[in-house]
């Protein structure tokens, strides 16, 4: 373990938090220790975070930053060790303990009603008065005087159902705060949003902190932590191994400390050119799509994907990448143009089916991976089998058989380093990042023709990222046509052979991906680009 001394300035986090409560900090964690079972989720753990700043926590996917914070927050009971709220040792039974000491926790997935309006989300379960009227009076009152002091700005009146991502995140914090809390947590927050959004939260966040409210920021993404955190905290393995001034460090350390090893980026793109009888497996022809709201979401895509490489999409969010993959991996058809997948031509009038374009050696990692990956309810087991069933070795006379499923499902989480490595363990159970190592070892493992893979990362920490990145470039050097699609430039950068750029769902440029940098992807993103056309 690596216990490194910092500076014992106002706004540092100490190695060690003291023996004696301290009201200079928001929230001190001593010696708290949690097992599920034979897993040590958290030991021994110390922390001290100063009231006003904004505290980053790092670490692996199953480090145990979401159990400490779930910890804090009353959803879980430590074994051992005490908390400090204020420099008050406070018992935390629950979440109703929680929000009396003044936190707050904003969810990776929201805990939201869609078809309440922000207005009655916000109200519910903290009602002032017995007339439902009263209470929406004076909480349509404080909303906007929260909305206008935290730059929070959303519409009180429309159902959450309805709202953008970034807009039902702030009706997250604006619950938060209606109940009175000066501490804040957030995990993975920006894992579901846009840059844009990504960035319109840092703003909010840096607007509560110089409100005086304390903000613990969980994410694996480094970055963010360089750009708006003043002290940040590293868990390796269930166990505190390092504190930072985050002016004092860089991402490369704290990688390092994250994975403790050392890491090296690495370009993925060929390193010598396609054969020229590589077979087509991808190909669109003018393909289009109006969606049910008569909304054009795809316009003339016409773009090929050979057997060994990488073609990456670049673009903001909702410029049409997500639609393209629906298409693609059979969820819905095209209007107009057509597209031929592994040798198999696909028409508005011929569809194929998701179930067909897996008989067909297509394999899909889809974008949101609660909605379409898994099963929350179901076990990991179930899960990495969903879309196999029709495989005689997991189904024998209708009946599923539980001894392979689970003897395979073992084998991928070993694979693909998916912690808790136990396959009777609810899909729910796990967190984010290892959802995702679950499903892309479901869809990798069985030797697809052509890979489709929608943010293959998100969610997932910087030393899983180096293993997902090699597993994909293997199945490229092994003949696999792979199609990727990410809001990380970096991640575009590194894998693809080849980079299209979509805007408003037209194929806008392209570019060889050993050419490609961040300046000329952006213009091109914001189509402002006339050095490379599509």
């Amino acid at each position: 373990m690596v216990n490194e001394p910092i500076s014992t300035a106002e706004t540092s986090v100490p190695a060690v938090a003291s023996t004696t409560s301290d009201s200079r900090y928001a929230i001190e964690l001593k010696k708290i220790s949690k097992r599920f079972g034979a897993v040590r989720a958290n030991q021994d753990i110390d922390l001290a975070v100063s009231k006003g700043t904004i505290h980053g926590i790092v670490g692996e996917n199953g480090a145990g930053k979401s159990t400490l914070m779930s910890i804090l927050y009353g959803f879980y009971q430590a074994d051992s060790g005490d908390v400090y709220i204020n420099g008050r040792k406070t018992l935390i039974k629950n979440s109703r303990d929680a929000i009396a000491a003044g936190i707050g926790m904003v969810h990776q997935h929201f805990m939201l009603v869609d078809p309440f309006t922000v207005l009655e989300n916000v109200m519910l379960g903290a009602e002032e008065h017995a007339l439902i009227s009263r209470s929406a009076t004076d909480a349509r009152r404080e909303l906007l005087r929260l909305s206008d002091t935290y730059q929070l700005t959303v519409e009180l009146d429309q159902p959450v159902g309805e709202l953008q991502v970034g807009e039902q995140q702030r009706t997250e914090i604006l619950k938060a705060l209606y109940r009175k809390a000066d501490i804040l947590i957030l995990d993975e927050p920006t894992g579901v949003l846009t840059p844009q959004e990504a960035d319109q939260l840092f703003e909010v966040l840096k607007s509560l902190k110089h409100q005086g409210v304390t903000v613990i920021l969980i994410t694996h993404k480094l970055r963010e932590i360089m750009d708006i955190t003043d002290t940040v905290s590293v868990l390796r393995q269930g166990q505190m191994v390092a504190h930072r001034n985050t002016s004092d460090t860089s991402m490369q350390e704290l990688a390092e400390l994250m994975v403790g090893r050392a890491l090296t980026e690495t370009n993925h793109q060929r390193s010598t050119p396609l054969p020229t009888d590589a077979e087509t497996r991808i190909k669109t022809n003018n393909l289009g799509v109006v969606d049910e709201h008569g909304k054009t979401r795809l316009t003339e895509i016409n773009l090929e994907v050979k057997s060994g490489e990488i073609l990456g999409i670049a673009g903001v969010a909702g410029n049409g990448q997500s639609k393209l993959l629906e298409v693609l991996a059979g969820i819905s058809s095209p209007t107009t143009g057509e597209f031929m997948m592994n040798g198999h031509e696909v028409t508005r009038d011929k569809p194929m089916g998701p179930l067909k374009m897996r008989q067909l050696r297509v394999h899909h990692v889809p974008e949101d991976r609660l909605k379409l990956g898994l099963v929350k309810a179901f076990t990991a087991a179930e899960s990495s089998v969903l879309g196999y069933l029709y495989k005689e070795k997991f189904t024998w006379r209708g009946l599923l058989q539980l001894h392979n499923i689970k003897k395979m499902c073992a084998r991928l989480m070993e694979g693909f380093d998916v912690r808790p490595g136990n396959p009777k363990l609810k899909s729910a159970s796990f967190s984010g990042g290892n959802q995702q190592k679950l499903i892309l070892a479901r869809e990798l493992d069985k030797s697809p023709e052509v890979l489709l893979v929608g943010q293959p990362t998100r969610g997932v920490d910087i030393g899983a990222i180096e293993m997902i990145h090699q597993k994909i470039v293997d199945m490229r050097d092994g003949g696999c046509a792979v199609l990727l699609v990410s809001v990380e430039l970096d991640e575009i950068m590194a894998l693809s052979d080849r980079i299209v750029v979509m805007y408003e769902g037209r194929i806008v440029a392209e570019v060889n991906g050993r050419d490609a940098d961040k300046t000329m992807l952006g213009l091109m993103m914001a189509n402002a680009h006339t050095g490379a056309a599509a």
